[in-house]
């Protein structure tokens, strides 16, 4: 009976209390609304409403008023009005018991009122930490004590929407699975994850998917810009950049792309070129479309159109011919030269390059506009003695009155007197296929002068752009065979089973290598590298036309020599018979004086086509 009794009481106190705090919300919406001109009826007309539903007696109450329903699909375990701590629920019960025994109390009225913001806070905290069974169950409570409570209902809604939350990850993550990142509208990634955000903005899983979607996009991009789609590559680089996240990564992937566009736009140029070369002069105007389509290129467009039309009346030699040009007027003929193609390259080497130095650096593009001729092999004793024998010139050696030598007692280069040009690297007889050695700059200039005279052809040195374009042949290893030793004799290069007459072994070389030559090899011993010219990156190290700079800034960029008046020094470029392995790299070169002469070094001849 009394049992029946505390709920009979406890029901009526709640409709009371409930009924109370609708007329105090509803007064203060009046007044927020219409501001009373009389400030005694705002304070005594909620009392006077309390009053009179506290006059009904309880048998009317239990005719007349429902009790409060069940609670709704929502509801979780618990009471209808039980909070889950003890000293809040302990304070709830005293608030309900007191204004059911006196429903007029407004002191007791703003308590619950104030009581009831503090549980509602409590529930978004809650919702913020994801216990959304503990946010339900105070918010289950608010609805029964007073379902018209400002703020339940927003709750309310961001419950059932973090209850969506689940559901929209699973679906983002097997949209990301599928490849659905920003399509198909509404059941892509995207969506999904902007469905989790709107809701819980601070979602990890959500945070980090948009990161993934992100991602994936320039991933995309990239993937677009490797099959030359940029115009794909531009799309999926605008999505990704609308999405939070780090500008650099979009400006990093743009750069990558624009590199690949960089690099297509190379390859055209060089195919035209090429094209251009060997006389395919409609397919050149064929492929100069790829070029126009990327965009860009106008000045590019421009030159090569005008080369095109250069080539079609001026054509004369193909890449990759030998040619050899006879005396004029006299019996013999210049050594035989090779028809280099024009071409673009990156000239030096890489930062990350094993065996880099300095002076290789900033690796640049070099672009040569026409082809030109270079020697076949280094120049050989024979030729240079056809040169003395007609014009009775002294070289640099013969000057000094001596050059160095290979000591094999020591193992060392030593001076030795009455040495020059006739001589090997040991001082003995030189055979006449052998590179010519013991000579200066100043000497390989009089010869190329001499052999123009001769041909009437623009005989000269090389560049040094010249030399490594031809060095590396197309390549951008660190050799031109590749990026370590050879797996077979390509040039005369320090082996460490390279052995000399006196059984001694070089202490730096290619591992597992024997060219079968201790100094000089006789020219075109070895394969051609693949422009099809022979012992490039050994043998002998050979003299360019330019002067020495400690780096490439301000290089030219259209292969032509680099040279300051007056200058004093050279560059000597590719591996010789006993040097370290990394000389022989493409990108290798070496500062001498126009001086020096000796048994390392020798040179080729080219001309202008």
């Amino acid at each position: 009976m009394r049992s029946e009794f505390r709920m009979t009481f406890m029901t009526l106190g709640v409709v009371v209390v409930v009924m109370c705090l609708s007329a105090v919300s509803a007064v203060a919406q009046d007044s927020s609304r219409q501001p009373s001109s009389d400030p005694a009826l705002e304070q005594t007309e909620p009392s006077r409403r309390v009053k009179r539903l506290g006059d009904v007696s309880t048998e009317e109450w239990e005719m007349d008023l429902s009790a409060p329903s069940a609670p709704d699909s929502e509801g979780g375990a618990g009471g209808e009005f039980d909070l889950p701590d003890p000293e809040q629920n302990a304070e709830l019960q005293r608030l309900l018991s007191t204004l059911a025994a006196r429903p007029g109390n407004r002191a007791a009225l703003q308590q619950l009122e104030e009581f009831l913001t503090s549980v509602l806070l409590q529930a978004n905290l809650l919702a913020d930490q994801g216990r959304l069974e503990e946010m339900n169950r105070l918010l289950r409570v608010v609805r029964n004590v007073n379902p018209r409570k400002p703020g339940l209902a927003q709750a309310s809604q961001r419950y059932r929407e973090l209850k969506n939350v689940g559901d929209w990850l699973a679906s983002a993550s097997a949209a990301l699975d599928a490849g659905n990142i920003v399509e198909p509208s509404g059941r892509s990634a995207l969506h999904f994850l902007e469905q989790v955000l709107a809701v819980d903005p601070d979602n990890a899983l959500a945070v980090a998917g948009m990161s993934s979607v992100r991602n994936s996009l320039l991933e995309r991009a990239v993937a677009a810009a490797r099959e030359l789609d940029f115009e794909a590559a531009e799309e999926w680089l605008y999505e990704a950049a609308l999405l939070d996240g780090s500008e650099q990564d979009v400006e990093r992937v743009r750069r990558e792309v624009a590199g690949y566009r960089l690099s297509q736009a190379d390859r055209i140029e060089q195919d035209v070129i090429a094209a251009i070369a060997t006389g395919r002069f409609d397919y050149a105007e064929f492929i100069l479309i790829d070029l126009v389509a990327l965009l860009g290129n106008d000045d590019r467009v421009k030159n090569l159109r005008d080369r095109l039309r250069q080539a079609r009346v001026y054509g004369q030699y193909s890449p990759g011919q030998v040619i050899q040009d006879p005396f004029l007027g006299a019996s013999g003929t210049a050594p035989a030269l090779v028809v280099i193609r024009a071409g673009s390259f990156l000239m030096g080497s890489p930062e990350d390059e094993h065996g880099r130095a300095e002076n290789e650096g900033p690796q640049h593009r070099v672009t040569l506009q026409t082809g030109y001729g270079l020697g076949l092999q280094e120049v050989t004793v024979g030729q240079f003695r056809a040169f003395i024998e007609a014009t009775g010139y002294q070289t640099t050696a013969d000057v000094d009155g001596d050059s160095r030598v290979y000591d094999e007692a020591s193992g060392r280069i030593t001076q030795r007197p009455n040495i020059n040009w006739t001589h090997d690297y040991l001082g003995n007889r030189a055979a006449d296929n052998l590179p010519v050695i013991h000579v200066s700059w100043h000497d390989a200039q009089a010869y190329a002068a001499w052999l123009a005279d001769q041909t009437g052809r623009a005989y000269r040195l090389p560049t040094e752009a010249e030399f490594e374009f031809a060095l590396r042949g197309g390549t951008v290893t660190r050799y031109w065979w590749g990026d370590d030793r050879p797996d077979q004799p390509v040039e005369n290069l320090t082996g460490l089973e390279d052995e000399s007459p006196g059984g001694r072994h070089w202490s730096t070389g290619f591992r597992r290598y024997d060219d079968g030559f201790w100094g000089p090899a006789p020219g075109a011993t070895f394969p051609p590298n693949p422009m099809g010219l022979h012992d490039m990156a050994g043998n002998v190290s050979e003299w360019v036309e330019d002067c020495w700079h400690q780096t490439y800034v301000q290089a030219p960029a259209d292969g032509s020599a680099w040279v300051n008046p007056g200058c004093e020094r050279r560059v000597l470029r590719g591996g010789y018979w006993a040097s370290a392995p990394d000389q022989a790299r493409s990108s290798s070169r070496l500062s001498a004086s126009s001086l020096l002469h000796g048994p390392q070094i020798g040179f080729r001849v080219a001309r202008d086509l």
